[in-house]
């Protein structure tokens, strides 16, 4: 008895294993893999894949393309990823706080979604001057402090396809090896800065991090440039311990 249960545990562990990975080969193509594809791709037979995929349509976590171009991610995907948001949104409020606590400056957390920064949540600096984004907001990647931290989390590939479709899409011209330099350093010294860059008389600094679902976030604070030099030591200080904090958050999820 004990050996049939335990044979139909690892069976059910299987079974949730091969629907994952059936669910990340979709998350990389999200313009729609046929079967056949989707087999190739998790090294699963064709038929398998087919059992799997109709399980998975049934909860609505995957769907047929409209266009009839095999299978992609569906609805219940989504909400499941807005759930994620929000718990993030939880989790860091704190960090958020004491950031603004311990700097007097705003304090942000955004997520990378596609080609833009998505802000998610905002607690306002103590000063007069201060900044202030929407939450909803989106920011580009390569003019902001958070964008370019999230692109230095990614694979370098990845990170120069985003770089060059948002120069060609806002007309910019740049110099992307010395734009993968900047990410460099970004990586090595664990913090991205925004110069004026994005907006004139405001500038910042931020980092990055992966939450426990991989999603790759954001946590920055946005200084009135007047003010940036002589606050930058004590900005840096407090976003490296936060940094740290985070990591051992998401190591506990």
């Amino acid at each position: 008895m004990a050996d049939t249960l335990d044979k139909s545990n690892r069976s059910g562990i299987q079974v949730i294993a091969r629907a994952a990975d059936v669910l990340r080969a979709l998350k990389l193509d999200q313009s729609g893999l046929s079967l056949g594809q989707i087999s190739d791709i998790v090294a699963l037979p064709r038929s398998t894949v087919q059992r799997i995929v109709g399980a998975l349509q049934a909860e609505r976590l995957v769907i047929a393309d409209p266009s009839g171009r095999g299978f992609r991610l569906g609805p219940e995907v989504s909400a499941l990823a807005e759930a994620t948001r929000y718990n993030i949104v939880e989790t860091c409020r704190l960090l958020l706080m004491e950031l603004t606590q311990d700097t007097g400056e705003t304090a942000d957390l955004s997520v990378m979604r596609g080609a833009g920064m998505i802000f998610l949540d905002q607690v306002p600096g103590t000063h007069r001057l201060r900044t202030v984004s929407s939450v909803g907001e989106v920011f580009p990647l390569t003019t902001t402090a958070n964008g370019k931290a999230c692109l230095a989390m990614l694979e370098p590939a990845k990170a120069e396809q985003l770089i060059k479709d948002e120069w060609d899409r806002r007309g910019m011209e740049g110099d992307l090896v010395r734009f993968m330099g900047t990410l460099g350093l970004v990586r090595d010294i664990g913090l991205a800065f925004d110069l004026d860059q994005h907006t004139p008389g405001i500038s910042a600094i931020g980092f990055a991090f992966r939450d426990y679902a991989g999603d790759v976030h954001a946590i920055s604070v946005p200084v009135p440039t007047t003010r940036f030099e002589a606050i930058r030591p004590k900005v840096e200080t407090a976003l490296l311990n936060t940094s740290q904090h985070i990591v051992k958050l998401m190591a506990q999820a």
